[in-house]
């Protein structure tokens, strides 16, 4: 196979066949029809002389050969991702671009949400996808399909470079009538209350690791999958709950909430940024880390 004979949009078609073994999921990824892309693999396998995927009852399973050829296709694609958008010059103004960004409802809710509102004015046409953190997620940013990772580090790919975004503190967040928060919350005080946590599906929460860590006699009456629900669920309670000091000043006023110290320390949690390697020269990224930490920042 040479080179100038071989039609290099085909290795779009095969990277995406490999991360979905799928002919199905891999057309619905490229806005193709389901036989546009089994043309597309059918000129693929006569290219490498190699069936690439093959059926394995319901599903397509790749061949060894493919398996070999999986990480040089990837790799391929980000480098070629790279130079084109060293290339161009970024206007976000006029800019069609699909940004996808890894974050929890949290970030979402502090940091996304206020640049959301400015991508309205500045850039109409942009597009965010918010994608939730969760054990794909270092795979995908490995291979160049998430833009960023906005986490604290469990969550972040460690061969990809990060950034402090942000540190954050946690606090005691309750109804304002809870009779709790009229003095200093006791260690006492605090065991004996009835808390809301959150308790997410891949892995333990910053606040609770650090909970445990140090002794964990709390009362817990009440645990959600997210962070953003838990305000909706102390008004009219007793209940109290550590959270994000942000997430809670941005709730406060809302539900008739009031904010203490917890009575015992809890480390700051560092929010990390991170990006692919290879996108260090990419204009639009570039110019979304900025605006990234000017929304964290306020």
């Amino acid at each position: 196979m040479r080179l100038e004979r071989f039609d290099l949009n085909l290795l779009v078609a095969l990277n995406v066949l490999l991360e979905e073994n799928s002919v199905t999921r891999a057309a619905r990824r490229l806005n193709l029809t389901q036989p546009a892309m089994s043309a597309a693999l059918r000129r693929l396998r006569e290219s490498f002389n190699d069936d690439l995927l093959v059926a394995n009852g319901k599903r397509m399973v790749p061949t060894p050969h493919a398996q070999s050829l999986a990480p040089m296709v990837a790799q391929l694609i980000i480098a070629a991702q790279a130079m084109i958008s060293s290339s161009t010059l970024f206007d976000p103004a006029t800019s069609h671009r699909v940004f996808r960004i890894a974050a929890s409802d949290y970030i979402t809710a502090i940091v996304l949400r206020p640049l959301l509102s400015e991508l309205a004015d500045v850039a109409p046409h942009i597009r965010i996808e918010i994608v939730p953190l969760g054990p794909g997620v270092e795979a995908e940013m490995d291979r160049g399909a998430i833009d960023c990772v906005i986490s604290p580090e469990q969550f972040q790919s460690q061969g990809q470079p990060q950034e402090l975004l942000f540190t954050e503190r946690h606090v005691l967040l309750g109804w304002s009538r809870n009779p709790l928060f009229a003095a200093p919350i006791t260690q006492e005080a605090y065991d004996q209350a009835g808390h809301v946590t959150v308790e997410l599906s891949n892995a333990r929460a910053f606040v609770e690791e650090q909970v445990r860590a140090l002794g964990d006699h709390r009362r817990i009456e009440v645990v959600a999958s997210s962070f953003t629900i838990v305000p909706w669920l102390l008004p009219g309670t007793n209940r109290i709950a550590l959270v994000h000091e942000r997430l809670a000043r941005l709730f406060v006023d809302k539900f008739e909430l009031a904010i203490a110290d917890p009575p015992f320390v809890i480390p700051p949690m560092r929010e990390l940024l991170q990006t692919h390697r290879s996108r260090a020269a990419d204009g639009g990224l570039v110019w979304l880390k900025e605006r990234l930490h000017f929304h964290a920042a306020s």
